[in-house]
């Protein structure tokens, strides 16, 4: 008789871990992680370190992801930030004639999450060396990011208004993430203790005058309300109108939910998003909150995790060991093609 214990099947989200943890090697960590230090050298505690708000929150990597992708959504209520994707990324379909059809492109978007992804896991735990060297990249894509909208207004993404609602934004969407789908989330004013970290890296992009509490960052994100706008492109990637897309990924109503049940009022308001009762809200959480959990723990903590927390255990018992700060002065960057900055990427 057949002795051996029984192999049940996989759960839905061990199943869906597994794809996460795939494409994180195969596509995000092959292709963007490329001279990134996380090992060395020895007692570098980078721009954060042990203890930190950001160390805890930034651990958590399918909240962080979630958050990133609620930044995005929000991100793109400003028209011009839209057209910047449109112009200058993958993130949007094009026909043949190469016209963008305004419609999502999966592999562009993919190409920018595994970016966006490496950048605030190199930020977060990185030698001090490697944090500089990603946020040096992106000022350098950034750099290059400059044209007209259709209705003949001019974007540029080295403009400090610009560069303090995209940080306002990333900033209050990973940490509102955090707070409702952590297991052990930071809240009141130990929150803001993220936020105030969190500033290096806007610092370290070129913003200034940024926010540094959870209170001030959405009074600047509302502040913004005049120059918003619902686009054609946003408008259709979201709500009923993804419910009726041909192409959409697996799952997608259900993350398109969630990402609008965070948004602050004003902003549910643009896409008339309205919340169920507060027992099927609730339950709607309860399922959103099992999945990105299911995924935390079936995939462990991330590599480059580990790998941070021996690079500084040696460093413990040491005095004087802090954690470091960008060192970049705005205006100082030389003057790179696209071409060039993509390379250093």
């Amino acid at each position: 008789m057949y002795s051996g214990a029984m192999q049940l099947p996989a759960m839905p989200h061990q199943l869906l871990a597994q794809r996460i943890t795939q494409f994180y090697d195969d596509e995000v960590r092959s292709r963007y992680f490329r001279g990134l230090d996380f090992a060395g050298p020895q007692g570098d505690p980078g721009w954060f370190g042990p203890g930190s708000a950001v160390w805890h929150v930034h651990s958590h990597m399918p909240a962080l992801v979630f958050g990133l992708q609620c930044a995005a959504y929000l991100e793109r209520f400003d028209p011009s930030i839209f057209w910047m994707g449109v112009d200058h990324s993958r993130i949007v379909e094009r026909d043949e004639s190469g016209e963008p059809t305004m419609q999502v492109d999966p592999e562009g978007a993919a190409v920018r999450l595994g970016h966006s992804v490496s950048f605030f896991i190199a930020t977060a735990y990185g030698s001090t060396a490697t944090a500089e060297r990603v946020a040096k990249t992106v000022r350098a894509m950034h750099h290059t990011v400059k044209g007209t909208r259709p209705d003949g207004l001019h974007y540029d993404a080295d403009d400090p208004d610009w560069l303090r609602w995209n940080y306002a934004t990333v900033v209050w969407g990973i940490a509102t993430a955090h707070e409702y789908y952590h297991p052990n989330p930071l809240r009141g004013k130990t929150i803001d203790r993220y936020y105030r970290e969190f500033v290096k890296v806007g610092h370290a992009l070129g913003g200034t005058d940024l926010p540094e509490t959870k209170a001030e960052t959405l009074d600047c994100l509302y502040s913004y309300l005049p120059k918003l706008a619902l686009t054609y492109g946003a408008a259709m990637a979201t709500g009923p109108n993804l419910a009726d897309a041909q192409a959409q990924p697996p799952g997608g109503e259900f993350v398109d939910w969630a990402i609008r049940d965070t948004l602050p009022s004003w902003a549910a308001a643009m896409v008339m998003h309205r919340r169920p009762n507060p027992v099927e809200r609730a339950a709607r959480q309860a399922a959103v909150w099992s999945v990105i959990n299911g995924i935390h723990f079936t995939m462990g903590p991330l590599p480059e995790f580990r790998q941070a927390q021996q690079r500084v255990a040696k460093a413990a018992g040491r005095q004087g060991v802090s954690p470091t700060s960008p060192t970049h002065a705005p205006g100082t960057d030389p003057k790179r093609s696209r071409a060039k900055a993509e390379q250093m990427a």
